[in-house]
Order: C-alpha cells, then structure tokens, then sequence
C-alpha cells in the first residue's frame, strides 16, 4: 500500500459524517452509565454497606463475586463516584489487579497505592518495608476514609500470596487519621476458599453476589447503549437480539454483549456502509473469539505461559505425535534459562490439562500400556492467532529463536518417560 493511498483513507475518514457510531465509548469499559439496569438490589445493598464512611466511619471490607460481565465493574465505580461526591473526607482508589507492572508484586502494588495519593516512589529499590512507611504515612496524611478497590484480587493473589491482603487488612492499626476499607472484586466464586482462614474472616466481613445476566436482561442493556452509541437508522431489534442471545450462552456476560456489538459496528463502518446487520454480529463473534484467546494466554501465569511456550516450539519443528515428555524436556530448558522454579512433570501435564480446557491446545489421553498414561498434544488454533500468542510470549522472554537453537538435539533421541507424568 502506497503513502499516498494511507493519506487517501485517512484523509477520507477524517471528512467523513458518521454513519454508524455517534458515540462508541459509551460500547466500552470506559463509560460509567448512570443508570445500570438489573442491578438496583446489588446496588442497594453495597451502599448502604459503605454509607458509614460519610459520617467518618471506617465501613466493613466487602466482597464481590459473580463470573465474568456481570456488572461488578461497573457498579462499584459508579457507587464510589456518586459517595465521594457526598464529603470531600472519602477517596475511592481503584486498582486492577492483572495490570502488568503493576500488581505483580507486592512492592509494585504498594508503590501504585502510594502514586495515586499522590507520592511518587521508586519502581524499585527500596526494601519494601520502607514503601509501607512511606503508604501508611500518605495514608495518614490524607485524614479520610479511604476505600481500596481491588478488581480481578484473585490474580494478585496468584503472583504475590496472600501475605499481602494480611498486611493491608491490618493497616488501620497503623493509622491515625486515617481509616482504610477494601473491596475485593473475584470472576472466581470459590476463590475465598483458598485464603488464610485469619484473611478470609477479614476480608468477606460483608460479600454481595453478582448473578449472569439472561437474555431478556442483555437486551435491555444492549438497547440503553446502543441508543447512545449508534445513529438511529445504524441497528435495529434482530442485532440486539442476536447479541444477547450469543452473549447469554457464555454465562450471561454482558461485556460480551457490548464488544459484539461494537465490533459490528466497527466491520460495517470499515465497509463504508450504514446499518449493521445479524451477518455482521457473527462475523464480530468470530473476530472476538480469537481475542478471547490471545487474551487468555496473556494473563496466565508465567509457568504455564513456559509450558505453552514449550509446545509452540516442538510444533515449530515439525514433531508429530506430542506428548508430555517432550514438552517437559522444552520447559526445563525454558525455566533454567530464566530462572523459573521447575515444577515436577506431573503437574507439567496439569498445566497441560489447564490449556485443554482453556481451549487453547487439544490434549487426548492416550495409554502407554505398561508405562503408563499421557498426553498427545495438538495445536488447533489458526496460523494468526498462533502468531499473536508467540508475540506475547517474546515479551516475556519464554520464545527466543536463540535458546531453541539446540531443541531438536533436547528432544530427537531421548526416552520419552510417559509414566506417572498423567
């Protein structure tokens, strides 16, 4: 494609009167709506929880869990917003936890807190002690109740522990003139069962739950949004309906819904066309399940991101027939080189089992007779989103060409050891 063509579209764009989207944040996480339908008694109930702090007193830590779109997002900043509006004496912090470089150890957690009270602190260097101190005093300073947000806190516990909810529950002992309330915000509903039984009796002082959405509620939502979002003659009743229904049938996820229907709106607006039709939804749903993928493989831990990362290889070298002795011989070169700790091969093919269902990789058990059961792997994603995933995988240094130079050598010629791996 030539310079000046590029010029030609954008300059084309840039003069073109919208004909599809008058609106596309209100599509997206960025907007807050003012009204949320279906979701006055969560609502309801998680402010009268937190309606102390306007009289100054420090509210019950609160727990919210419900899968993934339904609402919790949304509503509690929408509440947040609304009570800080009330009394200059609460701030509402909110963090999410699977932000990279951010939440990924308790030092960088600790470091963000304090930035957003405003006090810049080193991303590294100092003991992490001293970045406690250098938090309880920001906090103290602040003479409010604070209210610390933390969505997706189940991936923070995944990377950190959960000495880190230990010492932030207990730093209004170290306060003066301060008072600190946490909400943790879960897509697991069991993750509480995991915890330090002292954590879990702290932080679930007070839990609200958050139910899937059914079709006739996405529609609803969907029919809000799409009001704002698009011109009038851009959508009619069967997109809507179409986009809840798909929406529905992934557990009533109402962030599904609204990317569906962005994403229609962006493929008719590519085509320089007017009006989205249900042809476009499924073209949408498609484009947003190799998202979906990439997305997912983004967000797993480093130690399955290895194993995964392992397998590419091996398919990159034309090996058939892949089992998980040959995929572990790939992950320990992987863990050596970075310093990761190698697990034992049999939780290697857990992680293995964990891709299968993620339906990232294709995992049949097969039977070795006498040695055993294992895994015959296979890779059934396309070629671009295999692409997609090995770029995300470069970034965290689990895929150089370089430390693969010898993988034939590491694999070709060694026994697999199938038993006791299943």
């Amino acid at each position: 494609m030539t310079q000046h063509t590029l010029r030609e579209i954008f300059d084309n764009y840039s003069k073109e009167t919208a004909r599809v989207f008058k609106n596309k944040d209100v599509l997206t996480d960025k907007h807050i709506p003012e009204n949320i339908p279906h979701r006055e008694e969560q609502i309801n109930q998680i402010a009268k929880i937190l309606a102390p702090s306007i009289k100054g007193e420090k509210t019950s830590n609160l727990f919210i869990y419900g899968s993934t779109g339904t609402g919790k997002s949304v509503c509690i900043k929408h509440i947040t917003s609304e009570l800080s509006k009330t009394t200059d004496k609460i701030k509402a912090l909110y963090l999410n936890c699977k932000m990279k470089r951010v939440s990924d150890t308790e030092y960088r957690l600790i470091a963000e807190l304090s930035r957003m009270l405003g006090k810049d602190v080193p991303a590294t260097g100092l003991p992490t002690e001293e970045v406690y101190k250098i938090f309880y005093s920001i906090l103290d300073s602040e003479q409010r109740n604070i209210i610390l947000v933390l969505d997706e806190i189940d991936a923070l516990i995944k990377k950190t522990g959960d000495d880190i909810l230990y010492s932030l529950l207990r730093t209004n002992q170290d306060l003066k003139k301060a008072k600190l309330s946490i909400i943790g915000i879960s897509n697991d509903v069991s993750f509480t069962d995991g915890l330090d039984p002292r954590i879990k009796s702290s932080l679930s002082e007070e839990e609200v739950v958050f139910q899937p959405y059914n079709a006739n509620q996405l529609k609803d939502i969907l029919m809000q949004r799409a009001s704002m979002a698009f011109n009038n003659e851009a959508f009619d009743d069967s997109v809507i309906s179409k986009c809840a229904a798909l929406a529905a049938q992934e557990h009533g996820d109402a962030r599904r819904a609204l990317d569906l229907l962005r994403i229609a709106g962006e493929l008719v607006e590519r085509e320089g066309a007017s009006r989205i039709t249900t042809n476009h939804v499924d073209k949408a749903e498609d484009k947003l399940d190799v998202d979906r993928i990439v997305e997912v493989v983004r967000f797993q831990p480093r130690q399955s991101q290895a194993v995964l990362a392992s397998i590419i290889k091996i398919v990159e070298n034309d090996q058939k027939n892949i089992q998980t002795g040959d995929v572990f011989v790939i992950y320990e070169k992987i863990c050596k080189s970075r310093g990761l700790k190698i697990l034992t091969q049999r939780r290697v093919s857990d992680l293995v089992a964990e891709l299968d269902m993620l339906g990232i990789i294709n995992a049949r058990v097969i039977s070795k007779g006498r040695y055993g059961r294992t895994r015959e792997i296979k890779i059934l994603l396309a070629k671009p989103v295999i692409e997609k995933i090995k770029r995300i995988l470069k970034e965290n240094y689990l895929l150089t060409d370089r430390l693969f130079m010898d993988v034939k050598k590491g694999i070709y010629g060694q026994k697999r050891d199938s038993k006791n791996i299943f």
